[in-house]
């Protein structure tokens, strides 16, 4: 445990500098790009270069690029995102609204995708080279093809307008019901799952498989145990290293596919306030839902990792 502490404190302290990075590459794209903060503050009037040039000078827009820096850097220190130039409200304050509906899909999302990935890929392993193990690997091909919005599309047409099984869009808050909630977010999280739980299949299935292969698993077997105790306490412990490794990899995919997913779906989160940002030409929020989603990624690959030493002794030797 206190290899995992060293681990876990050294890790955390590189975690600074990337953020860092995060943000002034954040900072110099929207710097660099065409949409004009004062344009968007005056958006639906006729301002004069004049009222212009003094929105620019009134928020340092005039100032040297690396003091603009430091001062971005400083207000995020300090939990500010900037204010958004259509609706005059902290960033921040708009960011925390969104934030939950998009973190309830991606671990949603995240879990399905987690439960199929185990079960149809220790199912394919242990039934190797059989029917069973030739249909998932089919399926896990075309689940990889399959774009997570096209899947939405085909769930909407065939699940909620054919059937009408689940609502075809909106949302419904968990504290209003449970139930209502369940079945806004069921297809949203399933379309969102599908292609990682192929990709993952894949992955646990050859883990599986190197591991069914080592000499241990034959001698404990040939010992009398169960084949299946010997999976679930032996086998999956040393085949999850890779999955898991993939998995954080995934969860950027998770996030950023929910801007996507929520578009079609209708639903307000991050990936609505992104788009709506980017439409009505708000650098503010679209720098503020950047910065927050690549924070979360960097925070769950954290977890990631320490989850890998956790369940492999070989990596905190080696670390």
């Amino acid at each position: 445990m206190t290899a995992v502490l060293r681990i876990l404190l050294r890790r955390t302290a590189l975690l600074a500098p990337l953020l860092l990075g995060i943000a002034l590459f954040v900072f110099l794209v929207m710097r660099f790009s065409d949409v004009d903060p004062a344009s968007a503050f005056f958006q639906g009037a006729n301002p004069t270069p004049q009222q212009l040039h003094d929105f620019r000078e009134r928020n340092g827009l005039l100032d040297p690029l690396p003091l603009r820096y430091v001062r971005f850097v400083g207000g995020l220190l300090h939990g500010d995102l900037g204010t958004s130039a259509l609706t005059r409200t902290p960033v921040l304050d708009q960011v925390l609204t969104a934030l939950p509906l998009t973190l309830q899909l991606t671990f949603l999302g995240l879990g399905i995708a987690v439960v199929l990935a185990l079960a149809a890929g220790v199912t394919a392993a242990v039934h190797r080279d059989r029917a069973a193990d030739q249909v998932i690997r089919v399926l896990s091909l075309v689940g990889v093809a399959a774009p997570a919005f096209w899947l939405a599309l085909l769930m909407i047409q065939y699940l909620a307008v054919d059937r009408g099984w689940f609502p075809s869009g909106g949302y419904i808050n968990p504290e209003d019901s449970v139930t209502g909630w369940l079945r806004t977010m069921a297809l949203p999280a399933l379309a969102l799952s599908l292609p990682v739980a192929a990709q993952l299949t894949r992955i646990v299935r050859t883990s599986v498989v190197e591991e069914l292969d080592k000499d241990y698993v034959r001698t404990a077997i040939g010992s009398g145990l169960p084949p299946r105790v010997v999976v679930g306490r032996n086998v999956l412990r040393n085949a999850l290293v890779n999955p898991l490794t993939v998995l954080g990899l995934r969860v950027g995919y998770l996030l950023g596919g929910a801007v996507v997913i929520e578009t079609v779906f209708a639903l307000p989160g991050m990936g609505k306030l992104m788009i709506d940002a980017v439409q009505n030409g708000d650098p503010a929020v679209v720098q503020g839902v950047v910065l927050t989603t690549a924070t979360g990624f960097v925070v769950v690959n954290l977890v990631i990792d320490i989850l890998c030493l956790l369940v492999n002794p070989r990596l905190r030797e080696a670390a």
